[in-house]
């Protein structure tokens, strides 16, 4: 069972495979997912300090080359917990001028993934 472990140091278990913005959001974590989870808005932007992912879908990568956001975050909606990961969420409901998160992302990645390497 991968340990999701945030910038403030709180802990999160989560089952294999699971995505991690449904990790993060089912873990109380305050964040925003403005598109439900299809890699279209860059709401549920993470960023690394260990454990980044090294396959990404192709969805993930034009939307964050399109956004000029490539190389500094990830989108939590195109990732799956299949091991350890250290990051910090970046945008956050409380404060935002939204009141609800967005609408609850479906279980498996949208839309279906085609996984590539994330080049470096």
């Amino acid at each position: 069972m991968p340990t999701i472990t945030l910038d403030n140091g709180s802990t999160i278990d989560v089952p294999n495979n699971k995505r991690l913005v449904l990790a993060l959001e089912d873990g109380g974590v305050d964040m925003l997912h403005r598109c439900g989870g299809y890699a279209k808005c860059t709401t549920c932007r993470v960023s690394f300090s260990e454990g980044e992912p090294t396959a990404m879908t192709s969805a993930e990568r034009d939307r964050l080359a399109d956004g000029g956001l490539y190389g500094q975050v990830r989108l939590s909606c195109q990732i799956l917990c299949d091991h350890d990961m250290h990051l910090a969420t970046i945008n956050h409901l409380i404060g935002s001028d939204y009141d609800s998160a967005g609408n609850r992302p479906h279980d498996e990645i949208t839309p279906e993934p085609q996984w590539i390497n994330r080049p470096h």
